[in-house]
């Protein structure tokens, strides 16, 4: 097999578990969009807010250390104990809570029946907020994350493939995959499988379908819009603690994480902002088609294509289909 196709298979293949990276952070665009209206701009920076919360208190950090040595003179920074990864991923989701529930109750309550554009612009304040919360408690400084995962992985010998400690070989040919898309690989699989589960077949997934769908409706048959919006926050800063993790495993916990939001957008576009396997589907395509792009046209341009290719695509999409591949189309009848 010719060496090129058997690159460009290894590219598809790293495109394929990039976009599931992408998907992550869409998801918690789609859930609170699709329940309340809401385009919440803060989700980058909840992805950030959640993983630096997860690292500090794995790391047995104080929260807001800088601030009380300052006011109080003292030196106080950890409390001296490291827990386990998944005491501090429970501890971290009871934190996410608690930021829904205040989230929802001195912010969104007040807000109920305001224009979109003042919501939106409400979550760009709570973006900056966030994120002013998240240095005050954690400092600024990059933090390593730590989930016992490696760079690379070692897969299952099977047909004509021969596995050393980084790489397996199929017909000479070395693919390199890294161990951590794998892991989200697997674990945005099984996400979306709860998340469809929940929406399906629990009462509180289908009072959030029907707040979606009609909030007035909801409100007349009992649904408590409150208690919906709390749950959707939650369950999103959960989606936003796993895209933190998975991204901040990857290229460390620090502040530009915040910024994965905006390579989410193109996902959204494509996928729609209503659907949760159309952010699925987005995020492969956004993760296959730029790295394919690099591979075959970038070097005909000066590379540096996977910059700019997902927003190109993305505008393509808004010309001949706005509402996104998995988007409910708008008629209007005048």
């Amino acid at each position: 097999m010719p060496e090129q196709l058997l690159f460009a298979m290894e590219v598809t293949l790293n495109g394929l578990m990039a976009g599931v990276m992408y998907a992550l952070v869409a998801l918690g665009f789609v859930l609170i969009f699709k329940a309340s209206g809401i385009f919440n701009f803060a989700q980058g920076v909840m992805a950030l807010f959640a993983a630096m919360t997860f690292v500090g208190i794995q790391n047995g950090q104080v929260p807001f250390s800088h601030l009380i040595n300052a006011i109080f003179g003292t030196k106080i920074h950890y409390f001296g104990w490291e827990l386990h990864s998944m005491v501090a991923i429970l501890l971290t989701v009871v934190v996410m809570i608690a930021m829904a529930w205040a989230v929802q109750r001195f912010i969104f309550r007040h807000l109920v029946g305001q224009e979109p554009i003042i919501l939106f612009m409400a979550t760009i304040g709570l973006a900056y907020l966030l994120e002013g919360i998240a240095d005050l408690m954690w400092g600024a400084e990059i933090k390593k994350l730590d989930v016992c995962l490696t760079d690379q992985t070692c897969l299952p010998q099977g047909i004509n493939l021969a596995i050393d400690e980084t790489t397996f070989n199929l017909f000479g040919y070395g693919f390199f995959i890294d161990n951590l898309d794998i892991t989200a690989t697997i674990v945005a699989i099984i996400l979306v499988a709860i998340l469809v589960a929940f929406s399906q077949y629990t009462k509180q997934g289908r009072a959030m379908r029907a707040v979606a769908d009609d909030h007035q409706a909801a409100l007349s048959v009992g649904v408590s819009l409150n208690y919906i919006w709390i749950l959707v926050w939650s369950v999103a800063g959960f989606v936003a603690l796993v895209a933190g993790i998975m991204w901040g495993a990857k290229s460390g916990v620090q502040f530009s994480l915040s910024l994965i939001a905006l390579k989410a957008l193109p996902v959204l576009m494509l996928g729609g902002f209503t659907s949760i396997p159309g952010a699925i589907v987005g995020g492969l395509i956004i993760g296959v088609g730029e790295k394919l792009f690099e591979f075959a046209i970038g070097p005909m341009i000066g590379g540096a294509t996977e910059n700019w290719f997902a927003y190109v695509l993305a505008l393509i999409f808004l010309v001949f289909r706005p509402q996104g591949l998995f988007g409910e189309k708008i008629i209007e009848r005048v």
